[in-house]
């Protein structure tokens, strides 16, 4: 039997000016911090030197989901009080599950307008988690005045305003669909990528869309009593292929973010075949965990108590990651979205 794993076991101080607020100049400038998970050794590098470490034959898992600019600020129709919406999941055509702000002020019949008019929206039913079901009026093509009216859903520990919204996107971003970046791509610029495919190492794209629910704190003082919340994903079948080719030919699969790592271990047999296909994942990856098809991880640093502390801790063991956290913390390395990364070998 597993003793029961205590959320604040997860634990660690976090000096609030080392959340990173703003993006790098140059991505690939960040710096990047190599775990070896066997021994608990740390080294500190600069993320491009993250070629070192990769060998030809090894695969690059990365997520090419697309951040919307879910965040659309309008006003009550009647009353014209201001009102937030964020959009997590198209249930269908033009409805969509949303996270209103205030919320009580959104009770289904409500109407609201956003921008100049060009979007307007009722709100239609309340669902789970006070969400709303929120049905969307416009000319042309919702993309694209989404794209004019809507803002990028920077995480709740951002403060600053985002200057680019490309910042907030990775360079390999093809399908809409996340609510939030997978951030530990936002450090590959098209050059780091193309030399890394020039060394021999393949690279494999999954999707995975990620949800607000990404940011959603651990309640629970049990872990396991923790709800994880649900995102898509899809898995082609040249990159399952890629993948087992990888496996079977005895090279590393090196997953780019835990929204890669999750996908190829919710897509996965239990003998660590790769699947193609798509549906909804809710795996929760803690200690104890087995790895069936990830080999390594290139991460950014997160937050206490966090899901995602919790499956870094699950890969190299929760001693080893809160000694390398605090190593990083005296470093004075940058944490969360726009901060810097680590590399778990």
């Amino acid at each position: 039997m597993m003793r029961e794993l205590k959320k604040s076991d997860f634990y660690f101080d976090l000096p609030k000016e080392l959340i990173a607020q703003d993006p790098l100049e140059d991505r690939s400038g960040s710096r990047l911090l190599v775990l070896h998970r066997e021994t608990g050794t740390v080294e500190h590098h600069t993320f491009t030197e993250i070629t070192n470490y990769l060998r030809p034959g090894d695969c690059l898992v990365l997520n090419n989901t697309k951040v919307i600019p879910a965040r659309l600020l309008g006003v009550k129709e009647d009353t014209g009080a201001a009102i937030e919406v964020l959009l997590l999941k198209r249930r269908e055509n033009d409805v969509w599950e949303t996270l209103v702000k205030p919320g009580k002020k959104a009770r289904p019949g409500t109407k609201l307008i956003f921008g100049d008019g060009g979007l307007k929206a009722e709100v239609l039913d309340v669902v789970e988690e006070g969400n709303r079901l929120i049905r969307f009026s416009y000319d042309g093509i919702f993309e694209e005045v989404l794209d004019r009216l809507g803002e990028m859903p920077l995480p709740p520990y951002i403060t600053h305003k985002l200057q680019d919204k490309n910042r907030y996107q990775t360079v390999y971003a093809k399908y809409d669909g996340s609510a939030a970046a997978p951030t530990a791509g936002l450090h590959f610029t098209k050059e780091l990528l193309a030399k890394i495919e020039q060394m021999g190492v393949k690279i494999a794209y999954v999707t995975l869309h990620v949800g607000l629910g990404t940011f959603r704190p651990v309640k629970a003082d049990n872990i396991l009593d923790h709800h994880m919340h649900s995102e898509h994903y899809q898995v082609t079948q040249e990159t399952a292929d890629l993948i087992n080719q990888t496996k079977a030919q005895g090279g590393r699969v090196i997953c780019v973010g835990t929204t890669s790592c999750r996908t190829v271990e919710s897509a996965a047999t239990a003998d660590g075949m790769v699947q193609a296909g798509c549906g909804d994942t809710e795996i929760f990856i803690y200690p104890g965990y087995q790895f069936k098809v990830l080999d390594c991880l290139i991460t950014n640093f997160h937050l206490p108590e966090s899901t995602l502390v919790m499956l870094v801790s699950a890969l190299a063991g929760r001693e080893h990651v809160l000694a390398a956290y605090q190593k990083a913390v005296e470093e004075r390395y940058r944490f969360f979205s726009f901060g810097d990364a680590m590399l778990i070998l």
